[in-house]
């Protein structure tokens, strides 16, 4: 027996797959949801990219373009790094055009923008002191541009090997070999870091 009392799934209960669908149909609400359901990891991928200033006219930008390449989306595909993908690539456009390439300490400037900062996902990952957020921070921002990429998807917004492959348009062994050799050097810039600091004391 049917219960008319029970209530219709809300929005929350929705997956993506159904909200895209009907935002292909051209259902503004709920494309709207799928916007307020990825906007803060697409504020810190524009953060982490651009910097705070421009970050809100990136993500702009990077929704008003992904409404329009729905159509083009693959009903099987994950919706969140095909979105990333658009928003990193408005994101690096702005930065191009307006010749800014802000330092990572001040993409980071605020916690509640891009969460914690973890050096790996793993159980030995915690959050660091002030100081080794500094100079990890320093770190990265002394990396080359692919390094630094790989570095901030795939540990600063936690994305996966797959997720960072298709945002940076790479091939996932690519992510690997390049994730590889940024970690290498994260390493050895720490060490000598910290062998600098014991040595002054």
């Amino acid at each position: 027996m049917p219960l008319d009392s029970d209530p219709a799934p809300g929005p929350a209960a929705t997956g993506d797959a159904a909200l895209i669908e009907r935002a292909k149909r051209g259902d503004h609400e709920a494309y709207a949801e799928l916007v307020r359901r990825y906007s803060a990891i697409a504020h810190r991928t524009a953060t982490l990219i651009i910097g705070p200033a421009d970050a809100e006219d990136a993500v702009q930008d990077a929704f008003v373009r992904a409404f329009y390449a729905l159509g083009r989306f693959r009903r099987e595909s994950p919706f969140k790094p095909w979105l990333l993908t658009i928003v990193a690539n408005a994101a690096r456009n702005r930065a191009r055009s307006s010749r800014q390439q802000p330092r990572l300490r001040d993409r980071l400037a605020s916690d509640r923008a891009v969460g914690a900062l973890h050096l790996v996902p793993s159980a030995e990952s915690v959050v660091l002191h002030d100081d080794e957020r500094r100079a990890l921070v320093d770190a990265i921002d002394a990396l080359p541009t692919n390094a630094r990429l790989v570095v901030t998807c795939r540990y600063l917004l936690e994305l996966s090997e797959a997720e960072t492959a298709q945002v940076l348009c790479w091939p996932v062994g690519t992510v690997k070999s390049r994730l590889s050799r940024a970690l290498v050097g994260l390493r050895a810039a720490l060490s000598v870091g910290e062998a600098s600091e014991g040595g002054a004391r």
